[in-house]
């Protein structure tokens, strides 16, 4: 998933440069990946799918490899958001699918604190990808071969999770859960809000950190380390939180998470230069993975009878927060010539993410104990 999701962004730069892409159509691209993670999120949310959840991760991270392979054959912009789309629907699906199968194991053998480690993977992803991308940029491979080095990575990986993840006993393969009724109380309804726009406000960095390095010529020299930053500050990053979240509740803690995500995306306006543009790659990597994890922990909580349905719910409003943004971010920065002002208002996004998270807390204290990660 970290590569599938999130290596378009250290491949961006190269492919504005060849294909005269402007920063409203590489944020095209990306809101139309972030479209496909929202109609994957409603379609995961179906009370009833054939088949077992070990095959429909195994074929979403499969479709993920495929799409990105397929990246390299065209260089139409029809094209580009096809695909795009395509690896958002599989993207969502493997995170609903995994997060579901790998969650309930992990509860029943009473081992949920080991979730931080499947949460891991994506840093881990993120960071591989960074050092291939780099790698074979250094080779003198062009965008098509970027993207072929990436969608060869993912399906070497393919077969390990077939292996890890083994099927599951008879009568549970069957996607079946979800069967309890949905409900948005008040606490629920503030952190609907806060994942969405926890998506409206990352997703600009993330989708255009590596093209804002590029533009600089005093940050070029660092552009190797930036998206392996972010890499490696993910992996540890839910373990991190799982332990701020026991300590200070699920929902302090996504507030906190949020506001010091906000920290680092404005740190990546240019006039902070190498130091700013290295803090936002950390904080991004140290923050949103862990908001995820505690986003899901809350849905879960607030909804165990229909925990599928909740995880959709919440995935599909941050996909719409997430499809809103980079189009507009792009355009800003095509108008401005920079992304400072498309960077403050994310920001500014995260900040009254953090708000309605905290409410969600305020509203949980005064209705019941608050979820715990």
């Amino acid at each position: 998933m970290g590569i599938g999701r999130f290596v378009y962004t250290p491949i961006l730069p190269a492919m504005a440069a060849a294909l005269d892409l402007s920063g409203a159509q590489g944020g095209l691209i990306a809101a139309a990946n972030v479209l496909g993670y929202l109609a994957g999120a409603l379609a995961a949310s179906a009370p009833r799918l054939p088949g077992s959840r070990r095959a429909w991760l195994l074929g979403a991270l499969a479709g993920s490899a495929g799409t990105t392979l397929l990246m390299a054959g065209s260089d139409t912009l029809g094209t580009f958001l096809a695909l795009r789309f395509v690896a958002g629907v599989a993207s969502a699906f493997a995170l609903v699918f995994a997060s579901a199968l790998v969650l309930d194991r992990l509860a029943q053998a009473g081992r949920s604190g080991l979730s931080a480690v499947h949460f891991a993977g994506v840093g881990v992803g993120i960071a591989v990808s960074s050092v291939t991308v780099s790698a074979a940029s250094d080779a003198g491979f062009d965008w098509r071969g970027l993207w072929v080095a990436a969608g060869l990575l993912s399906l070497v990986v393919l077969p390990a999770v077939a292996l890890l993840v083994p099927p599951e006993a008879p009568g549970v393969g069957a996607v079946r859960e979800g069967r309890g009724r949905l409900t948005i109380g008040r606490p629920f309804g503030f952190l609907l809000a806060a994942y969405f726009l926890f998506g409206l406000g990352y997703i600009v960095t993330a989708t255009f950190l590596m093209t804002l390095v590029r533009g600089e010529p005093s940050l070029r020299a660092i552009e190797p380390a930036v998206w392996l930053t972010v890499g490696l500050a993910a992996i540890p990053s839910v373990a991190i939180w799982n332990v701020l979240g026991r300590r200070l509740g699920t929902l302090r803690a996504m507030a906190l998470a949020l506001v010091v995500e906000a920290a680092g995306v404005a740190a990546s306006a240019p006039a902070f230069g190498a130091p700013g543009i290295l803090a936002a790659a950390a904080l991004l990597g140290a923050t949103f993975i862990g908001i995820t994890a505690l986003g899901i922990a809350g849905a879960r909580a607030f909804n165990p009878a229909a925990a599928r349905q909740a995880l959709a719910l919440m995935t599909a409003l941050f996909g719409l927060g997430s499809a809103l943004a980079p189009p507009v971010a792009g355009l800003i920065a095509d108008v401005t010539g920079e992304f400072t002002l498309a960077s403050h208002l994310a920001a500014g996004a995260l900040v009254a993410g953090a708000a309605c998270a905290w409410a969600a807390h305020r509203s949980t204290r005064r209705g019941g104990p608050e979820p715990a990660p």
